[in-house]
């Protein structure tokens, strides 16, 4: 047992020690988030065709898929921002968590273009919502992990002390889009147009400062 603890002891202070700064954290973040949301709009074309009216009323359905999640990823941006600036440097798990956060990123655009594909197309579509709201939802849990760990497990790591009280308050913040996204991609199975609705919502939602937590 005494052997046991102190391999932990040691893998924790080894830890410690392979703490890094936050800048190369941040920088690798915000390339993967700038290719996400640059990605999305490649998915918006010139329609080829004399009723260009029609064409664009037709497309409705892309421009609304990518307001969504261009919102989204640019709100994730200002959280991921808030959230790593509190940080004086990160561990292993951080940087872990962090990937992980990125891989569902990374998926945004993907589930975007699928869901604008086959929302109007009467089959498919039901799945196809499926998948963009459990995108988000992976999305939502990645980052309520990443920010446990920093203000539950880490707060030795946080740049300025907080008390368990703030520490707390910025995590619920975090956990409500959890529950709104397992509805949205549950709900993809009655309407696609249920889970658009729930995802644009949330989206505006976070766009308020008091959903952010960046205040504190």
């Amino acid at each position: 047992m005494e052997s046991n603890a102190g391999a932990t002891r040691s893998l924790s202070q080894l830890d410690e020690l392979l703490g890094v700064g936050t800048n190369r954290l941040e920088s690798f973040s915000d390339g993967v988030l700038a290719v996400a949301i640059t990605l999305l709009v490649l998915d918006i074309h010139v329609p080829d065709t004399d009723r260009l009216g029609h064409e664009l009323l037709h497309g409705w359905t892309h421009y609304a898929a990518y307001v969504v999640s261009f919102v989204t990823i640019g709100i994730i941006w200002v959280n991921h921002h808030a959230m790593i600036g509190r940080l004086r440097e990160a561990d292993r798990t951080i940087l872990m968590l962090n990937l992980l956060l990125l891989l569902t990123i990374g998926l945004i655009p993907f589930a975007t273009a699928l869901f604008a594909a086959y929302l109007n197309r009467g089959t498919g579509d039901h799945l196809a919502a499926g998948v963009y709201g459990g995108v988000f939802l992976a999305m939502a849990i990645s980052f309520v992990a990443l920010n446990r760990h920093i203000l539950i497990r880490k707060p030795n790591l946080l740049n300025v002390p907080l008390g368990l009280e703030a520490r707390r308050l910025i995590l619920r913040r975090s956990v409500t889009g959890v529950l709104p996204y397992l509805l949205a991609t549950g709900l993809a199975a009655v309407s696609p147009y249920i889970t658009l609705g729930i995802t644009g919502a949330l989206a505006a939602y976070y766009a308020a400062p008091v959903a952010s937590g960046t205040g504190i």
